[in-house]
């Protein structure tokens, strides 16, 4: 999601503010433009996923959606804030990934401070996954960051030295092992920090997905070596600890929506019960939510729900991207469209691949949209 249109630089400061232009009237033009889009833009419920929108030019003071703690570590941290910018980008395409085949397929709305808009408002299922994945994001993103020498707060894990074992035997640490324990301190402070606020079950709520999130990184921390030895054997190992792919973390955060529990506030409000009452097992790593979720199968404002009407969907399929499911029963168009793919491909000494363009003609199918029943035109009349 790029609301503003700009892309990314470094700022250079340390402050959070704008760098100054040669042009005092483009500098104007710009105070101004952020003035009217914080002024006009429709707002729910703000929130930080709205900085990876602002991209470099982080103001902390006007970022919508910000607490007084999150405010201060902005300020505080302005190249941490550039991270979770970063983050937020990445952690939308991974929900945009994981739901591509669904009614909600985790839509953005421009120049829209909650970024996913009403839908957000509901203590639902798709509120618990975007609460854990965008909690995950940011521990991604710091981490990387600080692994990468992009802040000045955090390096490598320094815990990491001396000599460990595993399944193959003993090694020396070495390299630079991902500092995913500031990663989720960091994280815990900074997006926990709205939440704590409040005490009610929606709070509840978020920050046990937030929690979700935060481990689902850890989850997938992987031990990585290198050899040394004679002709490469493994005599002598030097390994690192690193964080996995963030599609894995998708992954393992997508099936964990897939058997979300309903729960309901205790009665002194410190707490959750799992609505379900023939329930045996723990809450603490799975995704909870609160109320249930919406069909999503026609546009309406008041719940967020965008609608499938548009949608394309698969002719084929017997899943929930099958023309029957997306569509929700309204039936759906077909039309023919050309796509040119790659082919007769052949190798090429030395070293190349050379392929021809051909082009296809296939069926595309949309969904139809929501058809006005005739008596209600007819009343209209």
């Amino acid at each position: 999601v790029c609301v503003l249109g700009y892309s990314r630089t470094r700022t250079g400061s340390r402050n959070g503010t704008i760098s100054r232009h040669s042009s005092n009237s483009t500098s104007r033009l710009y105070f101004t433009f952020i003035l009217l889009l914080l002024i006009f833009t429709p707002r729910v419920d703000s929130s930080w996923w709205y900085i990876g929108a602002l991209g470099a030019r982080v103001i902390c003071d006007n970022i919508p959606g910000l607490v007084n703690k999150q405010r201060q570590l902005c300020q505080r941290h302005p190249d941490l804030m550039q991270s979770i910018g970063e983050g937020a980008k990445e952690w939308i395409r991974e929900c945009q990934h994981q739901f591509r085949h669904h009614r909600w397929n985790c839509s953005t709305l421009d120049r829209d401070h909650t970024v996913f808009g009403r839908v957000m408002l509901r203590s639902s299922r798709e509120a618990a996954f975007v609460y854990a994945i965008s909690s995950a994001g940011v521990v991604y993103a710091i981490t990387r960051a600080c692994s990468q020498g992009d802040l000045k707060i955090c390096s490598c894990d320094a815990q990491k030295r001396g000599q460990a074992s595993d399944d193959r035997g003993e090694f020396d640490w070495g390299g630079c092992s991902d500092n995913i324990n500031y990663g989720i301190k960091f994280t815990k402070t900074f997006v926990d920090a709205r939440e704590k606020m409040v005490k009610d079950a929606r709070a509840l709520m978020n920050l046990h997905n937030n929690r979700c999130g935060r481990m689902a990184v850890k989850r997938f921390m992987k031990l990585e070596c290198k050899c040394h030895g004679v002709s490469g054997s493994c005599a002598l190992r030097t390994c690192w600890l690193a964080m996995s792919d963030f599609r894995r973390t998708g992954d393992y955060l997508r099936k964990k929506y897939n058997t979300a529990i309903e729960v309901t506030m205790n009665q002194d409000g410190t707490g959750f019960m799992v609505a379900d009452k023939d329930f045996k097992g723990t809450t603490k790593n799975e995704l909870v939510y609160v109320e249930n979720s919406p069909d999503y199968c026609l546009m309406d404002r008041a719940a967020g729900s965008l609608g499938t009407a548009g949608r394309v969907c698969n002719k084929s399929s017997r899943g929930t991207d099958s023309c029957e499911v997306m569509c929700c029963g309204r039936g759906y168009d077909t039309m023919r469209a050309k796509r040119v793919t790659k082919c007769e491909c052949k190798f090429k000494w030395c070293c190349a691949v050379e392929c021809k363009d051909c082009e296809n003609t296939v069926d595309v199918h949309t969904c139809k949209p929501h058809r006005r029943p005739d008596w209600l035109d007819q009343t209209r009349r």
